[in-house]
């Protein structure tokens, strides 16, 4: 039995908790400075988790995170970090206050994303190893899982299937292996770039194949039942891209075909919120207007993507090289109505 402290009581920190639990770990899971309120409110309501629709087992530990000194202060054997992409300095800043002078134990991120540091792309993961570096604190190793994973999916014990990565092959094993059971099911790499990578942008690609509905014909009455040819061209040429991306960062091609990259895409693809924000754009929408009228108050990975790495990306990469990617984020930084060349795609 290992000790699992899970930062995080969003939906998918929180569902990762049931495996953790199934499998005869001591599990906590402390909220941010942000969600005392929610965490009230779960207590409240016998708790039961909204985002979820179940209720969390009264033996998963649920704190507040006025307790998180007190709770990191034990003897833990892994942090889950599980908060959104915008958390993760908060996060990084928070365990550096606290593991000063003492080594952090093994790091476990669920986080998404995929920034630019120096001029450079840069993975969560190495984010915080810079920022442990420069602030002189030691860690042990840091882990990073992707592949297709809906929280509600994994809560309720639905076969799941992800890939855990490390730049340690046998750590990756060895940390695979206190997660995994007969639902959760999860293979490992060493291609941490490469799973990091397909995690971010997957959800850029998934606006794009969102938006097969309102791509694929001027004909209303026919869209419905004949959608599913444009959807399917738009995967395709994700998969090329997604590939093509990678292997410039020097990630593996065979991570684009595996759980990280296609298995990934399908499940974004199919409903999700980056989905549903390519469906109003397929549809005429512009970004803005999508936003504003049809998605308001609601967090697009895949639009916050564009806008953190977009610049860079059209920089680096042709028309030609990423026709569906740069068309994408040309929508959604220019703020403009989604214009795809399928003559260049492959």
């Amino acid at each position: 039995m290992s000790k699992i402290i899970i930062i995080g009581a969003g939906s998918m920190g929180t569902a990762f908790s049931i495996p953790c639990l199934d499998n005869n770990h001591d599990v906590s899971i402390i909220g941010t400075h942000m969600e005392d309120a929610f965490i009230d409110e779960i207590k409240k309501n016998k708790n039961f988790h909204p985002g979820l629709k179940i209720n969390i087992p009264s033996t998963i530990n649920l704190y507040k995170f006025e307790n998180f000194n007190s709770i990191i202060d034990s003897k833990v054997d892994i942090i889950v970090v599980a908060v959104s992409s915008k958390g993760i300095d908060w996060v990084a800043n928070e365990l550096i206050k606290h593991y000063k002078n003492k080594t952090l134990p093994h790091i476990l991120i669920l986080t998404k994303g995929l920034g630019i540091s120096n001029n450079k792309y840069e993975i969560i993961p190495d984010k915080f190893k810079k920022l442990f570096e420069i602030n002189k604190i030691k860690f042990n190793s840091i882990s990073a899982i992707g592949g297709p994973c809906l929280a509600i999916g994994l809560a309720n014990k639905a076969h799941t299937s992800v890939i855990l990565a490390n730049e340690d092959k046998k750590i990756a094993k060895k940390i695979s292996e206190l997660f995994k059971n007969d639902y959760y099911h999860i293979s490992f790499t060493d291609d941490l770039s490469g799973v990091e990578i397909c995690a971010a942008i997957k959800n850029i690609f998934s606006m794009s194949v969102g938006a097969a509905y309102g791509l694929c014909l001027k004909n209303e009455n026919l869209k419905e039942t004949n959608y599913l040819n444009t959807a399917s061209s738009l995967i395709t040429q994700s998969i090329f891209e997604m590939e093509f991306f990678v292997k410039h960062l020097k990630g593996k091609a065979e991570t684009v075909y595996g759980a990280a990259g296609f298995g990934d895409l399908y499940v974004s693809s199919t409903g999700g919120r980056n989905s549903k924000m390519g469906f109003h754009i397929g549809n005429g929408l512009t970004f803005s207007e999508a936003k504003k009228t049809k998605m308001k108050g609601i967090t697009i990975e895949g639009a916050d993507l564009a806008f953190e790495i977009g610049s860079k990306v059209k920089k680096d990469f042709t028309k030609d090289q990423l026709p569906l990617m740069i068309g994408m984020i040309d929508s959604i930084i220019e703020d403009k109505k989604l214009i795809l060349n399928w003559n260049d795609f492959n």
